[in-house]
């Protein structure tokens, strides 16, 4: 029983440990629309260097999990939070290398434009919403808010080919057009991954997959 209740902690840490690595990254997809119009250079520095923090965070938990499960055969809900938990601290990662991304687009170029950076800044703050929601649902078990968080990744997805389609910027200058373009593509990614989490959320609350709605 003592031993179960020693599991049952090391599960309930682990969670935590994703919490954690999640409030990090919204706190890079934060930072990473801001670099794009600093005058110096060294926050985009800053953020890029951080990507280590996050990178050794998603290890610790991929090497937790590792040990929860050769530390005692797991019960089939314990192992769906593992499961859910590898995939997620993944996603979580791969933003966090999006957001860096951006920041190294700064160290390229500063985009000022307001029609562009307004709508990347929209982006960057429709993901964070997405995941700070995401918190939310999961604490609360709220299924519905899940499904809801997903079906929001159309907005960024809409701003993205806004962003695409715009073609004013290339006469006035085609580098800078083109980073502008980059930063919107990492942009809609992280909406991808968010998705992905969310997805995974779902999986860990309901123990089925979430099949989407055919639009």
């Amino acid at each position: 029983m003592v031993i179960r209740e020693k599991y049952e902690g090391e599960l309930n840490t682990l969670i935590e440990d994703l919490f954690k690595l999640g409030k990090e990254v919204y706190q890079m997809i934060e930072q990473s629309v801001t670099v794009l119009s600093d005058e110096d250079k060294t926050n985009a520095r800053n953020l890029i260097a951080y990507d280590k923090k996050i990178n050794q965070m998603e290890y610790d938990i991929n090497e937790k999990v590792v040990m929860l499960i050769t530390k005692q055969q797991p019960m089939a809900t314990d192992l769906r939070v593992m499961i859910s938990a590898l995939k997620i601290a993944s996603e979580l990662e791969r933003m966090a290398d999006n957001s860096t991304n951006i920041a190294q687009i700064r160290k390229r170029a500063i985009i000022t434009d307001y029609f562009i950076l307004m709508r990347l800044k929209t982006m960057g703050k429709l993901a964070m919403l997405m995941l700070r929601d995401l918190e939310t649902a999961v604490n609360n078990k709220d299924i519905l808010l899940i499904k809801e968080i997903i079906e929001r990744d159309d907005d960024i997805d809409d701003l993205y080919r806004e962003i695409s389609n715009t073609t004013y910027l290339i006469d006035n200058d085609p580098f800078i057009s083109g980073q502008a373009h980059l930063a919107a593509r990492y942009l809609e990614r992280i909406g991808d991954h968010i998705t992905n989490i969310s997805e995974s959320c779902y999986y860990y609350i309901t123990g089925e997959h979430y099949e989407p709605i055919e639009k």
